[in-house]
């Protein structure tokens, strides 16, 4: 599997977490304004942070940021699924949304794992490389 890309838009991860997002948006921008303001803010604004932190972490250009940045991406993914999980229990997300979510959400978790060890391991071999 390669990491390389020229752009952050290439990334698999990337691209199934900004799929994830527009899921939520399409759904949370369609409940009444209660169930909005109490979850589905919160929601939404989990779902987005997880392409965005792949986004910023790229631009950062080292191996070590884009690292850091996917771990947050990652720990923003787990709030994703917490979210998805409660909305579900409310009766926010049909079964089929709460199925199509979950797919996405267990396909991206090994992916992004992946990716942060491969960042990580090309992050201790430019520091060995520059004899750090």
């Amino acid at each position: 599997m390669t990491m390389v890309s020229s752009k952050f838009e290439d990334l698999e991860i990337y691209q199934l977490a900004d799929k994830l997002s527009d899921m939520v948006w399409n759904i949370v921008v369609q409940w009444d304004s209660f169930s909005k303001n109490a979850v589905g803010l919160q929601y939404v604004d989990a779902s987005d942070s997880i392409a965005s932190n792949i986004s910023e972490g790229y631009g950062r250009g080292s191996f070590a940021d884009r690292s850091r940045f996917a771990k947050i991406s990652r720990g923003s993914l787990f709030e994703t699924r917490h979210w998805t999980n409660k909305s579900y229990r409310r009766k926010l997300l049909t079964d089929q949304e709460f199925t199509e979510i979950n797919e996405i959400i267990e396909k991206l978790l090994p992916k992004l794992s992946s990716y942060i060890n491969y960042l990580n391991e090309k992050s201790k071999k430019r520091k060995k490389d520059q004899g750090q």
